[in-house]
């Protein structure tokens, strides 16, 4: 056990949290975040302000992460993990602690048992961009609604993450509803869309709107939430150099060009087999089409899979031998995908529940690593085993995205000690939605880096 003492971009982070009950926390990944809040938390218990908080963070960090960070750094506080099955959760509910832990999805459950006896002073959202959707008389999740029943109840509500708007600037109001009941973007998501952004028809049907903000409204909307919001970057505080980014482009054989294109023009196409592919929209196309690119394609049953091409595999097997012996982790999207990656390739090993498989990868025993980006970011510690990173396949997440690159990023990789540079592979075939999907990532991160360069303060 060590005790904890923070670095000065820590100190920010704490000072932040004390001085604003109600706040946001835009920090890059692995510049602790966890372990700050919690220090936080320890001195207004400390200092005497009651603590009885509620942590809400994907099952994965819930579970581990929150709890691990408080024994590695001998916090004085109780924690429990309120995670698995309904029994065991009310177990930990009634468990005397300071910090109780649960998943997002628990949230309904969480409001429903305690009812009139919600006790949780503090809120702590971690990766916040799960309440993004949230919209007042409906829109957004289930778990968001039931959050904004009790988020009054707390006197302190903390919001973490690292990429507060993924997918541009109508991300935030969602999530700065739970902070100021729409004081500052607008009461409603119709109040803030039609004061900050224009709305613009996408196709024939007049309710397929889009909204473009306005030229003045990122330079607006970072004013209003200067006050509340504190936004930190590893690079201001880190010595650490961009990650190499290699683009490996493909070309994919005639046949899968064949069914790329019909899909492309008339919505369905004719595999070699007889059987027809089809798409019912525009979204489901572009999914069909990313498939093709990256090899396999699924049939109409949505369970089974025709694979089109090793296009993608040989590149990889490329990479691979470049890399000469140096461990590679390779993200993929579908789970055809990780059964070709298999069968091509019998040293690699699936990132799983298992915490002997983190383990084995960090000491360097498995050359080849297959994770989801979905299941790979949150809370997840890759650095020592690795500092390659591939990408199979490709998909329009941004926030997966980066989260996936940091599990080896520089942060990580210089606050281990690892005195080198971090390669990321991007396989892409030409002339396919994999080059739109990477030009659509540069265009969304863009619009975020923008916003948080804005909300930086100094101490």
């Amino acid at each position: 056990m060590s005790s904890f003492i923070p670095r000065v971009y820590q100190k920010l982070i704490i000072s932040h949290i004390l001085a604003h009950p109600r706040c946001a926390l835009f920090v890059s990944m692995g510049m602790g975040k966890t372990s700050s809040t919690l220090a936080a938390l320890e001195y207004l218990k400390i200092t005497g302000e009651p603590v009885c908080a509620l942590v809400l963070a994907p099952l994965r960090v819930a579970a581990s992460t929150w709890p691990d960070e408080v024994k590695k750094w001998g916090f004085d506080l109780r924690v429990s993990a309120v995670v698995g099955p309904a029994g065991k959760r009310l177990d930990a509910l009634r468990k005397p602690a300071d910090v109780y832990c649960s998943n997002y999805e628990n949230i309904p459950w969480l409001v429903k048992t305690l009812g009139d006896s919600w006790r949780f002073n503090v809120i702590v959202a971690d990766e916040s961009t799960r309440l993004k959707s949230f919209r007042l008389g409906g829109g957004g999740s289930s778990r968001a609604k039931a959050l904004s029943k009790v988020a009054s109840k707390a006197a302190r509500f903390i919001e973490l993450t690292g990429t507060p708007a993924p997918n541009g600037l109508l991300d935030l109001w969602g999530q700065l509803w739970f902070l100021d009941r729409g004081e500052r973007l607008g009461r409603s998501f119709g109040v803030y869309t039609s004061v900050y952004f224009k709305p613009r028809r996408v196709g024939s049907s007049p309710w397929a709107v889009t909204y473009d903000p306005c030229d003045w409204a990122q330079n607006a909307i970072q004013l209003k939430l200067r006050d509340i919001c504190l936004s930190l970057d590893a690079g201001d505080y880190f010595p650490l150099e961009e990650p190499i980014s290699v683009t490996v482009p493909v070309d994919i054989p005639p046949a899968a060009r064949r069914v790329y294109d019909q899909l492309q023009r008339e919505m369905v196409a004719e595999l070699d087999t007889g059987e027809e592919v089809g798409a019912v929209n525009a979204a489901a196309k572009t999914v069909k089409c990313l498939q093709v690119a990256s090899g396999a394609i699924y049939r109409e049953d949505g369970a089974s899979w025709e694979v089109l091409h090793d296009a993608k595999i040989d590149a990889l097997a490329s990479i691979v031998e470049e890399a000469a012996g140096e461990p590679v982790l390779v993200a993929y999207h579908w789970k055809a995908d990780l059964d070709r990656l298999r069968k091509a390739f019998p040293d690699g090993r699936e990132l799983d529940k298992n915490p002997e498989t983190i383990k084995k990868w960090n000491a360097g025993k498995i050359p080849l690593l297959f994770a989801h980006p979905a299941s790979a970011g949150h809370g997840l510690n890759l650095q020592d085993g690795g500092h390659i990173l591939v990408f199979f396949s490709h998909w329009w997440d941004l926030e997966q995205y980066q989260q996936i690159i940091e599990r080896i990023g520089p942060t990580r990789q210089a606050q281990a000690g690892h005195p080198r540079a971090v390669f990321l592979y991007h396989i892409v075939a030409r002339d396919t939605v994999d080059e739109l999907v990477m030009l659509r990532r540069e265009t969304k991160k863009e619009v975020q880096d923008i916003l948080l360069d804005a909300l930086k303060k100094s101490g």
